[in-house]
């Protein structure tokens, strides 16, 4: 019964995915190769030079994942909030002022993955600053900020079991 479970959460996030658009599953892809440290992203996504000059800032914002994989705190204290809650506002925007991620579903995707599960609580809170930070253009902002459902925003819990679907990168074959 549980490998159901598990087939069914994987088939529901496969499908999630398969609802971005294109620049945002790219992005997705991208982001947790950078993230997760699972290829070189260089070579596999910079098409150019600005697009290798986004990946190298990456590099470098993403550096706090470590750090925020370990110290995601209590949802009921408020103990080491603000360390959280600011390197965590902080590499949203990063991501956000990139404008591939549209949506907060797409966003949540991602961090879901960049953080685990038990960062869920703590994503909306971190969308909805990052998208009304001055840094991101103004247009953005309000769709950024249209995108997070009044049901995510006051969501009373949040699932404990992580994901199980992680994209990545696929070689076309030659025709």
């Amino acid at each position: 019964m549980a490998s159901t479970g598990t087939a069914s959460l994987t088939i529901a996030e496969l499908r999630e995915f398969a609802g971005f658009t294109a620049c945002e599953q790219r992005y997705i892809k991208r982001s947790l190769d950078v993230g997760l440290g699972r290829q070189d992203a260089f070579k596999l996504w910079a098409r150019d030079a600005a697009e290798t000059a986004s990946i190298r800032s990456q590099y470098v914002v993403y550096q706090e994942l470590k750090v925020l994989r370990g110290s995601v705190p209590q949802e009921t204290g408020f103990e080491a909030l603000e360390g959280f809650m600011g390197k965590l506002m902080r590499i949203a925007a990063f991501d956000l002022a990139q404008e591939r991620i549209s949506c907060f579903s797409a966003f949540r995707f991602l961090y879901e993955r960049l953080l685990g599960a038990d960062a869920r609580p703590f994503l909306p809170s971190a969308f909805c600053a990052a998208a009304a930070l001055p840094q991101i253009r103004p247009e953005k902002r309000k769709f950024l900020l249209q995108s997070i459902s009044e049901a995510a925003a006051t969501a009373p819990g949040w699932s404990a079991r992580e994901p199980s679907f992680y994209p990545e990168w696929i070689e076309k074959e030659a025709a």
